[in-house]
């Protein structure tokens, strides 16, 4: 189980890195990606580019 949290808290880390790189492309600004600002700070929950770049993985997969 504690191998799966540290899995998951890297890839969050990744990801936020990542973050303005993968806006530039377009990513995170896809209708059903949601952002607000709170305390202070910008958040967002792609949930739009999530299933896109699930979508274009499991494709990748499938013909490898």
């Amino acid at each position: 189980m504690l191998r799966w949290w540290i899995v998951v808290l890297l890839a969050l880390l990744l990801i936020n890195g990542l973050n303005p790189w993968l806006r530039r492309l377009g990513l995170g600004r896809l209708p059903g990606d949601f952002q607000f600002r709170c305390f202070g700070r910008e958040w967002s929950f792609p949930l739009a580019s999530t299933l896109l770049l699930s979508f274009v993985a499991s494709l990748v997969a499938k013909f490898v």
